[in-house]
């Protein structure tokens, strides 16, 4: 089963080269950010996201993903919300016009790890087509923090591609860092790989590895979301294309510059980071999103 798959490049990598190409701004003019609509279709309406979780997740790290796919549609969060974050994605626009809705679909449980605990991308696929194939759904894989996959941590922490064929779907892994890579795949929550070492901030929902997963998993919705097939809105080679939330990484809020997130929110009672209420009293850290109306990475605050 052929597929295309683009990955969520690492925050880390990507801010040390911008922090290399902004200081040569004075002498080579910056191209200004534009993801390009390829005239593919997106996905709209009702979506339903299948969980396929890899290893071992307790029940309390399942909740906390969870929580934040069921926030992305719930209007009872306080302001600013998951689903004020999401809403940007309703700004990209094909042929048809609409709003997509997330709802959680089947949750599937390895907790044995039937494939080993060195995972290729045919392995990935392979999981997710377990969510079924039907159109209009997206099966996201979530590997534990035993399992190794080819290039986690090393040039990505999670992605997302479809398959070919009549048997067509649309699929992402995330993968927890928590013990692999967290400066790589989980900062903030951890001081940097590369760049300035700022002290890491507190996970909003005490769990380095899962908040980090948290962060990676809504950079590759949005990106399946607006970009499902390779002919949707990104820039550069499609191949390695800049998507609606990974032409912003390493911005958290506003202000925002190589090393630092920007200005985000604190729990006062726990001096967690977070800049997005959820459902259940949840809190989240969340990446910004590139907005077309403006061509501007948006934050929540």
């Amino acid at each position: 089963m052929a597929s295309n798959y683009f990955s969520a490049t690492g925050a880390i990598f990507l801010l040390f080269i911008f922090f290399l190409s902004t200081s040569m701004a004075a002498l080579v003019k910056e191209q200004p950010l534009v993801l390009k609509y390829h005239r593919g279709p997106l996905l709209k309406g009702t979506i339903t996201v299948n969980l396929i979780w890899y290893g071992k997740f307790t029940p309390v790290q399942r909740s906390i993903i969870v929580d934040y796919l069921q926030s992305i549609n719930s209007l009872k969060a306080p302001l600013p919300s998951v689903s004020t974050w999401w809403k940007t994605t309703e700004k990209y626009k094909s042929g048809t016009l609409g709003s997509s809705k997330l709802v959680v679909g089947k949750q599937i449980l390895d907790e044995n790890y039937s494939l080993g605990k060195s995972l290729k991308n045919s392995h990935i696929i392979f999981l997710a087509a377990k969510g079924g194939h039907l159109s209009g759904s997206v099966n996201v894989v979530l590997t534990a923090k035993e399992v190794s996959v080819v290039g986690f941590c090393m040039n990505r922490c999670g992605g997302h591609g479809s398959t070919r064929g009549p048997t067509r779907f649309a699929y992402a892994w995330v993968g927890n860092s928590e013990t692999q890579c967290p400066g790589y795949c989980a900062w903030p929550f951890h001081q940097p790989v590369y760049g300035p070492q700022t002290p890491p901030l507190v996970a909003p929902n005490g769990d380095v590895g899962v908040d980090g997963m948290v962060i990676n998993l809504a950079t590759v919705l949005a990106g399946t979301v607006t970009n499902p097939f390779n002919n949707g809105y990104f820039q550069g080679p499609p191949t390695a294309p800049l998507e609606a939330v990974t032409a912003c990484t390493g911005v958290f809020g506003s202000g925002a510059y190589p090393g630092y997130t920007g200005n985000v929110l604190t729990d006062k009672t726990t001096g967690a980071s977070y800049n997005a209420h959820g459902v259940n009293g949840r809190k989240y850290l969340l990446p910004a999103m590139w907005d077309p109306q403006t061509s501007k990475c948006s934050t929540l605050v």
